[in-house]
C-alpha cells in the first residue's frame, strides 16, 4: 500500500538546523529608547531581556514598543515595564516541526533555544530562520526551476504559487489617517505593516512597526497623518508568481512581507509574509512530496 505523508519539508529537521546563533540581549533596566537603537542596529524584531545575573526574564518586541508609543509611555522608561514575561524556550535537538507548532499554539514569532545537553542558551528561532532554511533547501534542490538542466529537460513538477500560500485581503488606510489609527489597526489584526492608499485609493506607501518605533524614538506626535511618515516603495508581487521567486524577492530586499496584486498592480488582494511561508511547512514545489512516499506492508 502506498501512502503519501504530505508536503512537509520540515520532517526530520531539528531546531539546530535553522536557528540563529546570535542572541541579542538587553538588561531589563535599559530604556525603551536604548532598545529601539539595539533593534535597529542588529536588524531584529525582538530582544531577550535579562536580569542582573544574566538570567532571561522576558522579551521586548516591536509590538511591545508600538504599544508603549500608543500609550504615550515616556521613551526613557525601562523595558521591564513593557516586556512580555517569561520568554519561551525550546531545545536544540527538538524537531523543527514541534518548535513551529509551539510558536503557532502560543501565537508568538520566536523561541529561544537551549542546548539539549547542558541547558545553556545557544540560539534563537524565528519565522525568518525557518523560511531561510526552506529557501536554501529549494535553491539547491535539483527541481529548482532556475536549474539550467531542469529548464532544458522541461519542468515536470507542480510548483506552489503565491496564491496558494498568501493571506487573502490586505487592510489599508488613507494618507490622512493618524499614526494612532495605524497602531490600532495593526494591533487589532496582528499585522506587521499597513498599506497606505492615496486619495485615489491606490497604494502609496507602507507603515511598519519599525517605522513606528523610529517615529517614537524621534518624538513624532502619534496624531500626525500617515503619509508624513510612510515608507516607499510598496514591494508587490503577482498573485500567480511562483512562491520560490517571491521568497527570493523578500530575501534580496531583506523584507518580511509582499503585498500581492491580481492583474493590475494597484489591485492589492492579499499579503505574503514570512510566517505564511513557514506555515505551509514545505518548500516551493511539490517535488518534496514524492520523496516521502512510503510503501507500507
Amino acid at each position: 500500500m502506498v501512502r503519501i505523508e504530505g508536503k512537509n519539508t520540515l520532517r526530520n529537521l531539528s531546531v539546530s538546523d535553522a536557528m540563529r546563533r546570535q542572541i541579542v540581549q538587553l538588561d531589563q533596566d535599559k530604556t525603551i529608547d536604548y532598545a529601539i537603537n539595539t533593534l535597529v542596529k542588529f536588524k531584529v524584531n525582538a530582544l531577550l531581556c535579562v536580569d542582573d545575573e544574566r538570567n532571561p526574564v522576558g522579551v521586548v518586541s516591536k509590538t511591545d514598543i508600538m504599544g508603549a508609543y500608543y500609550a504615550a509611555l515616556p521613551i526613557d522608561s525601562p523595558v521591564e515595564h513593557i516586556m512580555v514575561s517569561p520568554p519561551l524556550f525550546c531545545h536544540s535537538q527538538d524537531s523543527l516541526e514541534s518548535a513551529l507548532e509551539q510558536m503557532r499554539n502560543n501565537g508568538i514569532y520566536r523561541l529561544y533555544v537551549l542546548d539539549t545537553s547542558s541547558g545553556d542558551l545557544v540560539g534563537a528561532l524565528a519565522y525568518p530562520d525557518i523560511v531561510g532554511l526552506l529557501y536554501r533547501y529549494c535553491h539547491h534542490c535539483e527541481y529548482n526551476h532556475l536549474n539550467a538542466k531542469r529548464r532544458t529537460q522541461g519542468d515536470i513538477v507542480r510548483r506552489l504559487s503565491v496564491r496558494e500560500v498568501m493571506s487573502s485581503g490586505a487592510k489599508s488606510i488613507g494618507m490622512s489617517e493618524s499614526l494612532n489609527t495605524v497602531m490600532e489597526t495593526l494591533s487589532a489584526h496582528r499585522f506587521g505593516a499597513m498599506l497606505v492608499n492615496d486619495e485615489n485609493g491606490l497604494p502609496g506607501g507602507v507603515i511598519s512597526k519599525t517605522d513606528l518605533a523610529l517615529n517614537y524614538k524621534h518624538g513624532v506626535d502619534p496624531g500626525v497623518e500617515a503619509h508624513t511618515v510612510m515608507s516607499t516603495p510598496v514591494y508587490t508581487c503577482d498573485v500567480d508568481a511562483l512562491l520560490e521567486d517571491a521568497l527570493k524577492m523578500m530575501t534580496i530586499a531583506d523584507i518580511h512581507r509582499l503585498f500581492i496584486y491580481d492583474g493590475d498592480k494597484d489591485n492589492i488582494v492579499g499579503v505574503l509574509s514570512l510566517s505564511d511561508a513557514a506555515r505551509i511547512r514545505s518548500g516551493s514545489c511539490y517535488a518534496c512530496v514524492s520523496i516521502r512516499i512510503k510503501v507500507e506492508e
